[in-house]
C-alpha cells in the first residue's frame, strides 16, 4: 500500500465502516436485543485505522505532504493534517472503549456508535482538506454528526435544548464560512487552496477577500467557541452523554480551529492583522473561560468552560506564529493541542466513569455537581487519582503535560522580544495560575472530605470504563517527563504554519 492509498483507505475506511455499524448493530438489537457488534465494529475499525494512518504519516514526514486528487478535489496530508488525524484516532478510540459499558442498553446505541465513527472520519477529512469546498463539505459533516450526538439523549428536555442552541450556531456559522467561500470564489475563480494564496500574493488585497477572512474568523470561530461565540459550549459538553462530552472538547472545537487557520492561511497575504485578532480572541477566551468556570457548581459545566480558556492558550500561540513568524509558538500551540485532547478527554471521561458508577447505574440521569465528588477517593480510587491527574495537568502544574505545553508557549511569546505579546504571556500565567483555583478544589474534595452519600451509594467503577483512563494518565504523565516524544509532529506542524502565514503556497496542490 502507497502513501496516496493510503490516505484514501485512511478516510473511506471509517465512512464506509459507519454504516455497516448502524446495520449490524440493529440487525444484533432485532435477534438478541443487544447492539454488541455495533460497538466492537466501531472499535476495531478505529484501531485498524493506524494501520493507512502510519503509512501515510511516514511518508509526510519524510516528504512533507501525501496529495490526492479527484477532479477539482484534492485532499493533502501534511503536518497539520497528521496531527490532527492522530489525536482524533487516539482519542475516538478510548471512547468508543469507554462507551461499550457507559452506553450498553441506551436506546439507540448502534447510531451511537455510527455517528462516532463518522465523526472521527470527518475530522480527519477536514484535517487534509485542500480547497475551501471540500473544506466546508467535512466541517458541515463534523457538525451534522457531533449535533446528533449532543442530542443523542432526545427524551430529556436539555439535551434537547443543548442541541437545538447548537444546532442553531452552528448554522449560522456555517452560513457565514459559505458567504465567505462564495466571495473568494468571485474574486479569485478558484476554491483550490494554494491557488487563492498564489493568487491574493499576487493581486493584494480586496474589500471582498478581507470580507471573506472576517467570515470564515467568525464562522469558523463558532465551532472554535472563540468568546463571545462559545456560547453553545457548556450546555453541549454538560449534556452530551460522557464520552461525546471528551470528543467535543478533546477533537472537535480543535478541528474548528484546524478549519479557521487553513481557510485563514489562504488568505495570509490580505491583511496583516490576522494574528492580532487571533492573540486578542486568545487573551478574552482565557478570562472569559477561567471566571465563568470558577462559579460552576456542576462539573461538568465547569469542565466545558475550562476548554474556552483553554483554547485560549492555542491561540496564543498560534497568534505568535501568525503575526511574528516564531515557529515555537505554532509547535506549542500544536502540542498543546493534542495535550489538551488527552487531559480533557481524560478529564470528562473520569467524570463520566463516577456519574455513571454513582447515578446512570443506579437508574438517575442528573448531572454530576461539585459537592458529590466529596470523599470519591475513598470507593472509587483509581479514578480519582486519574481524574486528579488530568485536573492538575490542565492546572498547568509541573511536571505533567500541561505544563509542557504552556510553557513552550509562553517562550515563544518572549522570543518575539514584543512587550504587548510579553504582557499577554504574563496574563497567559496568571491565567493559568487562577485555573487551579477551581481545578484544585475538586481534588481536595476528593481525597479530604467524607464520602458524600452518593458515593456512599454508587457502584463500583467497571473495567472496561477505567482501562482507558489509567492509558491516557500514562500518556499526560509520559508527555510531561517526555514532551519531545511529539516533536517529531508538533515541529512540522508548526513549521507549516510558518510557511504558510510567510507567504510560501504550501496548504494544498
Amino acid at each position: 500500500m502507497n502513501a496516496s492509498t493510503a490516505l484514501i483507505w485512511l478516510l473511506t475506511m471509517p465512512l464506509v465502516a459507519s454504516a455497516g455499524v448502524y446495520l449490524l448493530g440493529r440487525i444484533g438489537v432485532r435477534i438478541s436485543g443487544s447492539a454488541a457488534p455495533a460497538r466492537w465494529l466501531a472499535a476495531i475499525t478505529l484501531a485498524a485505522c493506524g494501520i493507512p494512518l502510519w503509512i501515510a504519516g511516514q511518508a509526510v514526514l519524510a516528504t512533507g505532504s501525501v496529495s490526492v486528487g479527484f477532479g477539482e478535489v484534492g485532499l493533502r496530508m501534511d503536518g497539520v493534517g497528521l496531527l490532527l488525524a492522530a489525536t482524533v484516532l487516539v482519542l475516538t478510540f478510548a471512547v468508543s472503549l469507554f462507551s461499550v459499558p457507559y452506553m450498553r442498553g441506551e436506546e439507540g446505541e448502534e447510531k451511537y456508535y455510527a455517528l462516532l465513527v463518522a465523526m472521527a472520519a470527518s475530522m480527519i477529512g477536514l484535517g487534509c482538506a485542500a480547497d475551501l469546498f471540500n473544506l466546508w463539505v467535512w466541517f458541515e459533516a463534523m457538525a451534522v454528526t457531533s449535533f446528533l450526538l449532543v442530542a443523542f439523549y432526545r427524551e430529556q428536555q436539555a439535551s434537547l435544548e443543548a442541541g437545538v442552541k447548537y444546532l442553531v450556531q452552528s448554522a449560522v456559522g456555517s452560513a457565514f464560512v459559505l458567504i465567505g467561500i462564495a466571495l473568494v470564489f468571485g474574486r479569485t475563480g478558484t476554491l483550490r487552496l494554494s491557488e487563492i494564496l498564489a493568487f491574493v500574493s499576487s493581486t493584494g488585497a480586496t474589500p471582498g477577500l478581507l470580507a471573506a477572512g472576517a467570515l470564515f474568523l467568525i464562522g469558523f470561530g463558532v465551532k472554535t467557541a472563540l468568546v463571545p461565540l462559545h456560547t453553545w459550549l457548556p450546555d453541549a459538553h454538560s449534556m452530551a452523554p460522557s464520552g461525546i462530552s471528551a470528543m467535543l472538547s478533546g477533537v472537535v472545537i480543535e478541528a474548528g480551529l484546524v478549519a479557521m487557520l487553513r481557510s485563514l492561511g489562504a488568505l495570509a497575504p490580505v491583511a496583516s492583522t490576522w494574528g492580532a485578532f487571533i492573540l486578542a480572541f486568545g487573551a478574552l477566551n482565557m478570562i472569559v473561560g477561567n471566571l465563568m468556570a470558577l462559579r460552576q457548581t456542576q462539573v461538568k459545566r465547569l469542565l466545558a468552560y475550562s476548554s474556552v480558556g483553554h483554547m485560549g492558550y492555542m491561540l496564543l500561540g498560534f497568534g505568535v506564529t501568525v503575526g511574528y513568524g516564531i515557529a515555537n509558538g505554532a509547535a506549542g500551540g500544536f502540542f498543546h493541542l493534542a495535550n489538551h485532547a488527552l487531559m480533557k478527554g481524560l478529564a470528562f471521561m473520569a467524570v463520566g466513569a463516577l456519574l455513571y458508577s454513582m447515578k446512570i447505574a443506579n437508574g438517575s440521569h442528573e448531572p454530576l455537581m461539585v459537592h458529590e465528588l466529596d470523599g470519591a477517593s475513598n470507593r472509587y480510587p483509581v479514578t480519582a487519582f486519574t481524574l486528579s491527574v488530568a485536573l492538575l495537568a490542565l492546572g498547568g502544574l509541573p511536571p505533567l503535560s500541561g505544563f509542557m505545553s504552556k510553557w513552550q508557549i509562553m517562550a515563544a511569546g518572549f522570543e518575539t522580544r514584543n512587550a504587548g505579546v510579553e504582557a499577554l504571556v504574563i496574563f497567559a500565567a496568571i491565567n493559568s495560575v487562577l485555573s487551579l483555583g477551581y481545578y484544585a478544589p475538586l481534588v481536595n474534595r476528593m481525597y479530604r472530605n467524607e464520602p458524600s452519600p452518593i458515593v456512599v451509594g454508587g457502584k463500583p467503577v467497571t473495567m472496561l470504563l477505567g482501562a482507558p483512563l489509567v492509558v491516557l494518565t500514562l500518556l499526560v504523565v509520559a508527555l510531561g517527563f517526555w514532551p519531545g516524544m511529539v516533536d517529531f509532529v508538533t515541529g512540522p506542524a508548526g513549521d507549516q504554519l510558518v510557511s504558510i502565514f510567510a507567504g510560501a503556497p504550501a496548504w494544498g496542490n
